[in-house]
Order: structure tokens, then C-alpha cells, then sequence
């Protein structure tokens, strides 16, 4: 039986591309140990491994909310992921428009603004 570790960590390399996981998991090691052990075993191996709505859902939830936060470093990761699971960027901007209306069109220009370095970086 796999740990919730080793479940976060498979889930995160899938989102984010086998290329890429370590990088990820360094810079939240860089910051705290725990830290990077919690993020990839709660949020990867409880929370993005769940059932119910598939990942692309997943993921575009996740925008809204981290969008309406205005949490712009944990945003960038999600559009890259949410690409990741199959939404498109025409979804994206769907979601996008629901924090404009919720969280207001301060918070979605800002969402938007980050979504165009993550495509300005590929």
C-alpha cells in the first residue's frame, strides 16, 4: 500500500509532467521540509486524488478559488496543471469570468495577468 506521500507526489508528476516534479518539490522543501511533506501528501495524495469530479473540474475549481484569494504563485502552478488535465483555455476564461463576478473583475484582471505569463512562458 502506497503512502498518501507517494500517492501526492505520483498525482502532482502527472499534473505537472515528470520533467518538472522535482523542481516543484524542491522549491517547497526550499522553503520548510514539513512543508513540501504536507503539500504533496494532503493536497496530492487526499485531495487531488479524490473522486467524484475528474481532474479538469478539479482544477478549474481550483483557479476560482485560488483566483478570488489572489494567491498568484499557487495560480500560475493550477492554469499549468488545469492544462495539464484537459481544460482548455477557453474554460479557463470561463472560470475566469466567475471570479469576476463573485470575487469582482480586480481579482480576474489579476487572475488573467498571470494566466498570460503561464502561456507566455511555453
Amino acid at each position: 500500500m502506497s503512502t498518501d506521500y507517494d500517492k501526492g507526489y505520483k498525482q502532482f508528476a502527472e499534473m505537472v509532467g515528470e520533467e518538472n516534479i522535482e523542481s516543484l518539490v524542491s522549491r517547497f522543501r526550499s522553503v520548510c521540509p514539513d512543508f513540501e511533506k504536507e503539500v504533496i501528501s494532503v493536497l496530492g495524495g487526499r485531495i487531488w486524488t479524490r473522486g467524484g469530479i475528474d481532474l479538469k473540474t478539479r482544477s478549474l475549481c481550483s483557479i476560482c478559488v485560488l483566483a478570488a484569494l489572489g494567491r498568484h504563485n499557487a495560480l500560475k502552478l493550477n492554469f499549468k496543471m488545469a492544462m495539464r488535465n484537459g481544460a482548455e483555455l477557453q474554460e479557463i476564461f470561463e472560470a475566469i469570468f466567475q471570479v469576476a463576478a463573485y470575487a469582482g473583475f480586480a481579482a480576474a484582471w489579476d487572475a488573467l495577468e498571470k494566466l498570460a505569463e503561464v502561456l507566455n512562458e511555453s
